[in-house]
């Protein structure tokens, strides 16, 4: 694969934010100290999803007082998979990371992928001790089995908000999923463009401030309902492939 270079390290760190106001300034300064640790060349972009309360507001005063802050805004909000798309097409390095806006893993872990790019084209973790009640780690654990089953991706943790890609490889796929189906779509995609994946553990927290929104059953519904469609259209992507 085409693959950037690690040396130097150019590298977008990027999380979507709804409702994050008691820990955007928070996770910003945090991430902003690990990219200076690790990169040559970095941004660090904040992605508000449309928030109701004051995360875009102070989003906003980070980017003017912090060196390589930028933050982006979606009006309205168009959910998990809405967010990371458009922080991936806002993204302007070579590398690009994402985690979660909820403070729940630790930016100095970055370090630990990067050995693992030396290798691999995509590193994505899985969660240590995962700080989640047990019905969401259950809910986890079927859906990762489900996915594996139906795109032979072969990951443990397919949600895990902790992974890093190529631009190159962002460049080359469309990313439709507006919700929870966003991470099985990329890494479907990329095992089937050929990419390798690695897996590595990082430490899982407690989440301090705010509250979650992803596990509500309307978001599992259509996660399914989108897991099937997905399905069938990499399954006729591949048909056409090999017809060819």
């Amino acid at each position: 694969m085409n693959k950037p270079p690690l040396k130097p390290l150019s590298l977008t760190i990027f999380y979507p934010c709804y409702n994050e106001e008691a820990n955007v300034e928070r996770v910003t300064r945090a991430a902003v100290e690990a990219a200076r640790q690790i990169a040559d060349d970095y941004e660090v972009l904040i992605v508000n999803d449309g928030s109701r309360d004051r995360t875009g507001e102070i989003a906003d005063r980070l980017a003017v007082e912090i060196p390589n802050v930028r933050a982006v805004h979606n009006n309205p909000n168009l959910g998990y998979g809405g967010a990371l798309a458009r922080g991936f097409r806002e993204a302007r390095k070579n590398w690009i990371f994402y985690t979660d806006g909820d403070g729940q893993f630790d930016f100095g872990e970055i370090a630990k992928l990067l050995p693992l790019l030396e290798t691999h084209d995509i590193v994505s973790c899985y969660r240590l001790d995962r700080k989640d009640s047990l019905m969401r780690k259950l809910n986890a654990f079927a859906w990762s089995t489900l996915v594996n089953l139906l795109f032979g991706i072969g990951l443990k943790d397919i949600d895990c908000a902790f992974k890093i890609y190529p631009r190159t490889f962002i460049e080359r796929i469309e990313m439709k999923s507006r919700g929870a189906l966003i991470d099985t779509e990329m890494l479907a995609k990329a095992r089937y463009l050929g990419y390798s994946i690695a897996q590595l553990g990082v430490h899982h927290y407690p989440r301090t401030a705010g509250s979650q929104t992803g596990a509500n059953l309307k978001v599992i519904l259509r996660a399914f309902k989108e897991l099937f469609k997905l399905h069938r259209q990499i399954k006729a992507e591949r048909a056409r492939a090999t017809a060819a």
